[in-house]
């Protein structure tokens, strides 16, 4: 019998949730290659993440938005999906939809809870489906998984869960994220058209990530005749429009380079080409690329907000993402500072080693043997009650 994990978001690549989802079931597999079975929503050219391919795996053939739907009324109208995953001894959601199982244990992943704590920063029919369903999503599991202390206090305090159902599992960077040999770096930069030195950014463009705040600080230092080249990787998210009409405006708008996706062979490179990445997010449920930047040798700067101090620790250059002068000064700081970057670099690499998907999948597996060993019944699913957050 099967543990399902349920790797959509990594076929579909949708970002940092993907990368969880990708990076855990490696782990996982790994270390017990005869528990798992992978499952997956299969659209149009989707297949399993690198390195899974032999997995056994079950799919559906459904578009996005139609199977989310689907899973809802699932569960409001008491349907048991079960058939899709047969004999699955347990299913683990590691988005934030889970599917109406009627005799397999559940555990579900909730990365954050952005959606309800900055519901400006959301497009509106994502936000009135999460609002709608994850307080149902996260009654019906039998678990929930978090990803950082922040993100439980969330969570715990939004849908009045007890503490105990919440565990805290964090991520780490996967193991290609390491220091590496100058040359390659150097090769890299060429192809990959990157400055002599440049602050990264990595994320999707969107209005949590405070990328107006970081280009308003760059050019408060471009106005002190401090010019530094910033390079954005990562794709457009949603409600970008403001930042790009602003970065028009602005003087500094021909030191900014958008690499849009990079893959996950030349991310590595990019990471120790920088001379600092900078995470400005005005909220992270994680913070993965603090994570990936340390593990590759690079120089932290970030928010002093949500989970990102407790990720990062002691090894990072904090600010305040409200305050574009604090950032400035913060970003001059580092830039201009060897001996501080050079230091920065020793600790971060120290902090990344904290943690290892390998630890997560093995506290992972803890949690499914202590739910399994408590044989939780079988729900009727007669209870389809629904209370909107």
């Amino acid at each position: 019998m099967p543990i399902y994990l349920d790797v959509s978001a990594a076929v579909h690549a949708k970002g940092g949730i993907g990368r969880y989802a990708a990076s855990l079931a490696q782990a996982l597999i790994s270390l017990y290659p005869e528990r798992f079975a992978l499952f997956y929503n299969q659209t149009k050219g989707a297949r399993p993440p690198a390195g899974l391919e032999g997995v056994p795996a079950r799919t559906i053939k459904a578009g996005y938005k139609p199977w989310r739907m689907m899973v809802w009324v699932g569960h409001l109208v008491g349907a048991g999906f079960d058939r899709l995953v047969p004999e699955a001894e347990l299913f683990h959601a590691t988005e934030h939809l889970l599917p109406p199982l009627r005799r397999v244990p559940t555990v579900l992943t909730v990365h954050d809870m952005i959606f309800r704590l900055f519901p400006q920063y959301q497009k509106r029919l994502n936000y009135w489906y999460l609002n709608m369903t994850m307080p149902l999503y996260c009654r019906r599991a039998e678990a929930i998984i978090t990803v950082s202390e922040c993100s439980k206090r969330d969570i715990v305090r939004a849908y009045g869960l007890d503490a105990a159902k919440v565990t805290v599992i964090y991520e780490a960077a996967s193991p290609g994220f390491v220091p590496l040999p100058h040359a390659v770096v150097e090769e890299a930069r060429l192809r990959l058209g990157l400055p002599d030195r440049f602050l990264l950014h990595v994320g999707t463009i969107e209005p949590r990530k405070n990328l107006i705040g970081l280009i308003e600080a760059l050019q408060r230092l471009r106005d002190q005749e401090l010019t530094i080249p910033l390079v954005v990787v990562g794709g457009r998210g949603w409600l970008y429009d403001e930042f790009f009409r602003r970065l028009e405006a602005l003087p500094i708008r021909d030191s900014v380079h958008f690499l849009g996706y990079v893959s996950d062979d030349d991310l590595p490179l990019v990471y120790n080409a920088a001379t600092a990445l900078i995470m400005p997010s005005v909220y992270e449920g994680f913070g993965l690329p603090v994570l990936e930047a340390m593990a590759c040798g690079a120089p932290v700067l970030c928010s002093g907000v949500s989970s990102l101090p407790e990720i990062a620790g002691a090894a990072a250059c904090y600010f305040d993402p409200g305050n574009d002068e604090e950032m400035a000064a913060a970003i001059r700081t580092v830039w201009l500072d060897a001996e501080l970057r050079e230091e920065m670099r020793k600790k971060g690499l120290d902090r990344a080693k904290e943690f290892s998907w390998k630890r997560a999948a093995q506290e992972t597996m803890s949690l499914y043997t202590d739910l399994l060993s408590r044989k939780v019944p079988s729900r009727s699913h007669s209870d389809t009650e629904h209370k909107t957050a």
